[in-house]
């Protein structure tokens, strides 16, 4: 091997190691008896598994109604995201039309307003149209931030979809409506999927607003902030496991659909 190649190697290495070995850590803490969180020196190998923390965490009062209230929420915004987003992105990809670079540097700049200081705006409106503590709501806000790149990342994605190909399905006969169902659809499905993933992780991980604008109805990372401070490190580590755990599950449910967005995006 060249010394190029062993350095790209070790890279990758030092890579998986940064992003895998606090997922093992939080994983070990969470399936380990509750005096190991606590024991020192540490060992790195789990020395015996227990649900006994995992039981605790589900046990305790608003845990499960948090994890439905984030599924929920990020289910919500992953669908609007995708509705939005996707004909914004097509409609950059394929029209021309007045102020076009200026529209896009303006949907990227959305995300130049920092959420705390719409904070108090934002719970006023939601207050008066009275989605203040509502699922819906937080959904609102999630998208909002979801949305920007959602509409680039399609916009990028239609843009690498060849437009004679819609011209060839008009000549056939079809219309527009039925070239993009027909032809532009399952060529862009790998690409849709990578942003709903994205949207999915970005509601999931969310914890300010859905803190601001929900008392009761609160999604699972905003329960865990609001209890984070009185509660036992071993319900840390398992809260921690169970932020993590859904989206990785999601990720490889639809892997296939990013293989053929690498595959798409190598040709």
């Amino acid at each position: 091997m060249t010394i190029q190649r062993w350095l790209i190697l070790a890279a990758v290495l030092v890579l998986c190691l940064w992003v895998l070995l606090p997922i093992y850590l939080i994983v070990v803490s969470a399936f380990g008896p509750r005096d190991a969180v606590f024991a020192w020196p540490k060992s790195f190998w789990p020395v015996d598994f227990t649900t006994e923390t995992v039981a605790f965490f589900f046990g305790a009062q608003g845990v499960l109604s948090g994890l439905l209230n984030s599924i929920l929420v990020a289910l919500m915004t992953m669908v609007m995201a995708i509705a939005l987003g996707a004909p914004a992105g097509y409609a950059l990809a394929r029209f021309a039309f007045p102020g076009k670079n200026v529209y896009r540097l303006l949907v990227l700049m959305t995300r130049a307003f920092p959420i705390p200081v719409l904070a108090v705006p934002l719970t006023v409106r939601f207050i008066e149209f009275g989605l203040y503590d509502t699922l819906l709501g937080v959904a609102l806000v999630h998208t909002a931030l979801a949305l920007p790149f959602a509409v680039l990342i399609t916009s990028s994605l239609f843009l690498g979809i060849p437009r004679e190909l819609e011209e060839a399905a008009w000549t056939l006969g079809c219309t527009r409506l039925q070239a993009f169902r027909r032809v532009v659809m399952p060529l862009a499905m790998p690409g849709l999927a990578a942003t709903a993933i994205f949207a999915f992780i970005v509601s999931w991980n969310e914890v300010f607003a859905a803190t601001i604008l929900s008392l009761e109805n609160r999604t699972l990372t905003a329960f865990l902030i609001s209890v984070l401070g009185e509660s036992p490190l071993y319900f840390k580590f398992a809260g921690g496991f169970f932020l993590i755990v859904p989206a990785l599950v999601f990720i490889f449910a639809i892997r296939k659909y990013l293989f053929s967005l690498w595959g798409i995006a190598s040709r």
